[in-house]
């Protein structure tokens, strides 16, 4: 296979499989553990900061296009990813019941964060199918915030590697297509406890992970077009990260579990990134 088919192939199996086989444990269940979905969770979490920080940013920099240009790029993926994470958040949060003045100013559980919940909401509102189109749409607009921003580390990565599969590219794929299995049952669970049949949560629910594919072809694309296109990549896909790890993941395992096991999850996925990279 060619570069481009071997990128494909490898995000769509973290992406689509991921979260695929997420519905189908959310589908064969119907329930998921908080404790076991934290944990995962701040783990993936550890280990995308070390694969950002010891690798991608530090590939970014190697590049001598320039330091301020590289911290600019990584910024400006903070910022945005932010920004659009606030415009749905600010669109969304009203229409769901349990998120009042009271609720904590993040997502606390895997729902929330990927507006499952608020899909969940239309639909036992029988609402009409214009109204389930867009709330899917939502839904899928949150989930590809977290997704493309995931497989533009992949892109990047190969990218910087002149089309060979690297070992960050490579960690990088497994750990996306673990961290998409508890996201994938946070899809299917309230879809199937709605009345939707199971076959066709688990469809949507694979589907959902098609963002990591479009955001690995873009990382790869911005990254040939030179220095400076491979800086804006790594930079702006290590941003994207850094908000996720420490704006929703972070913060989500924690409120999900209320321990300090979360915060040694974290530090162990950071020092298992260590030794892989290494």
């Amino acid at each position: 296979m060619g570069i481009i088919e071997t990128l494909i192939v490898t995000t769509a199996i973290a992406g689509v499989g991921g979260t695929g086989l997420g519905g189908i444990i959310g589908a064969l269940l119907q329930k998921d553990s908080k404790r076991t979905v934290s944990l995962l969770l701040s783990f993936a979490g550890g280990v995308m900061l070390s694969v950002v920080c010891f690798d991608l940013v530090m590939e970014a920099i190697e590049t001598q296009v320039g330091l301020m240009f590289v911290v600019a790029a990584i910024a400006f993926g903070v910022a945005i990813t932010y920004l659009l994470n606030h415009i749905i958040d600010r669109k969304t949060n009203p229409e769901v019941p349990h998120i009042d003045e009271n609720h904590p100013k993040t997502a606390d559980d895997l729902d929330e964060l990927i507006h499952s919940d608020h899909f969940q909401q239309h639909y036992a509102q029988k609402d009409s199918k214009l109204g389930l189109f867009v709330a899917g749409m939502v839904m899928a607009s949150a989930i590809a915030l977290h997704n493309v921003p995931e497989g533009m580390t992949i892109g990047a990565s190969y990218a910087s590697n002149d089309g060979a599969m690297g070992n960050a590219a490579l960690v990088l794929a497994i750990l996306i297509g673990l961290h998409n299995i508890p996201e994938g049952m946070a899809v299917s669970v309230p879809l199937i406890s709605g009345g939707m049949s199971r076959l066709k949560a688990i469809l949507i629910t694979a589907c959902s992970g098609i963002p990591t594919i479009l955001g690995a072809l873009l990382g790869y694309v911005l990254g040939e077009i030179g220095p400076m296109g491979l800086t804006l990549s790594l930079g702006f896909a290590s941003g994207a990260m850094l908000y996720v790890v420490f704006g929703e993941i972070l913060p989500q395992s924690y409120l999900m579990y209320h321990s300090k096991l979360p915060a040694f999850s974290a530090i162990a996925g950071i020092l298992v990134g260590m030794l892989i990279i290494f």
